[in-house]
């Protein structure tokens, strides 16, 4: 029998996430597997489930990843001093931009199938993303700049299309840069539908 591995590794929690996203973005979700990612590492197979107890809780930390890198573009598009279209129109174009460059992620952190375990976590990270523009539009319904309504709604409608905007560009039926130009125009259309007259 071959020895095994010592598990020794400085910071193996980062290591097998950012193998797992690599794994992610060039193979798949199925390539997946903890004891590849521990072989990768040259750590024991057993090493990973110190950090990880199986292949959806690894899923549940990738996610997480990627809200937390999604929440890092959006507060850094965000200026709260700028008027609500140029506001809203940055902000598409962060989530869109994150959308482009990180697909396979994007894909894996709406995915219904996280563990029951991290609910909380992932109700957390969509409200730090998602649930922050929901709170811009709601706020721009309290001032009059766009009608009342839910900004839930219009929230998902935007989202809705930023998705479509996304998913012709991964499809290669929209250049990412024609799909990023077109942000202001998106969010130009939206708002003149739903502005007070």
């Amino acid at each position: 029998m071959p020895a095994s591995r010592p598990y020794h590794h400085g910071d193996l929690r980062s290591a097998l996430l950012a193998s797992a996203e690599r794994t992610l973005r060039t193979k798949g979700i199925t390539a997946l597997s903890l004891r590849e990612l521990a072989r990768e590492a040259g750590v024991s197979h057993a090493a990973p489930g110190r950090h990880f107890k199986d292949k959806q809780a690894l899923l549940n930390a990738l996610a997480l990843v990627g809200y937390d890198r999604l929440e890092q573009a959006l507060n850094a598009a965000d200026d709260p001093e700028l008027p609500l279209e140029p506001r809203l129109t940055a902000l598409a174009r962060a989530y869109l931009r994150f959308a482009l460059d990180n697909a396979e992620l994007l894909e894996l952190m709406y995915a219904r199938k996280h563990d029951p375990d991290a609910h909380e976590q992932m109700a957390a990270a969509v409200d730090r993303t998602v649930g922050a523009l929901e709170r811009v539009v709601a706020d721009a319904m309290s001032r009059g700049e766009i009608l009342a309504g839910d900004p839930a709604r219009v929230t998902l409608v935007t989202g809705a299309g930023l998705h479509g905007l996304a998913s012709l560009a991964a499809a290669g039926m929209l250049a990412p840069e024609e799909a990023l130009d077109s942000i202001g125009e998106l969010v130009h259309h939206m708002l003149y539908g739903i502005k007070p007259r």
